[in-house]
């Protein structure tokens, strides 16, 4: 098997191996693993997914290595100190589009492609008479919509749609009918958000038990069970709209 060091672990249930959450829920990682399968979770193992941070830092002080007293990296780790929208822009590189006041429907300004910005952003917008919070974007037509004020409604939803959904290691729900309780994440998080989810036509629709800030087309949810242990698999989020 290979070694990894993220923080997670692996579960055998009836022969077979589930992807499953760490100890230390503060630094779980599974977020980040939701989109492997099968066969590679089941050649993985995580040394490090059953300590705490803490025992972690101990164990590698205990053996005199640099790394016990180092700061946690923050953001995207392997970028080091380059910039994150100069990587972006060099993959994606750059398309003019609208920044659209979400209430009014009045264009405020333009942007350079909407994958630089993230719902509930508030830095780097460019615009004034602020604070100004980007709330949705249009992706199909490369539109940012922002709206002015602190924490506003909009920005809290109930509802992620699921698109392109794939089990890690099998269809923990066999084909199921109707509504089946979970937990789930939307970005990396210690904390895991209840709900239920449930199977129209494509898509697997999640509906939260709580409203969620943040909701954001084209990323990752990713769906743990109910005790938020086995981690399931995971689906790109879909337009609030989609069927």
């Amino acid at each position: 098997k290979i070694a990894d060091s993220h923080y997670a672990t692996t579960t055998e249930i009836d022969g077979k191996t589930w992807l499953s959450t760490a100890k230390d829920h503060m630094k779980d990682q599974t977020y980040f693993l939701g989109q492997i399968n099968y066969m590679q979770v089941s050649k993985l193992m995580f040394p490090i997914g059953d300590l705490l941070k803490s025992e972690v830092r101990a164990i590698a002080s205990q053996q005199s290595l640099p790394s016990a007293y180092r700061k946690d990296s923050q953001g995207i780790c392997f970028l080091g100190k380059i910039n994150y929208n100069d990587f972006i822009g060099r993959y994606l590189g750059e398309r003019t589009g609208k920044i659209i006041e979400f209430e009014t429907g009045k264009v405020l300004g333009k942007h350079n492609g909407y994958w630089f910005y993230t719902i509930g952003q508030r830095k780097g917008i460019g615009l004034s008479g602020g604070p100004w919070f980007v709330i949705k974007k249009d992706t199909r037509r490369n539109i940012i919509y922002v709206s002015n004020g602190y924490n506003p409604e909009t920005q809290y939803g109930k509802t992620v749609n699921l698109a392109g959904f794939s089990f890690i290691t099998e269809d923990i729900w066999g084909g199921f009918e109707g509504k089946r309780d979970i937990t789930f994440k939307i970005r990396h998080t210690p904390e895991f958000t209840s709900g239920t989810i449930e199977k129209i036509g494509d898509l697997y629709r999640i509906q939260s038990d709580k409203k969620i800030q943040g909701i954001a087309a084209g990323q990752f949810g990713v769906v743990y069970d109910e005790d938020s242990r086995l981690c399931i698999g995971s689906g790109v989020i879909a337009d609030e709209n989609a069927q």
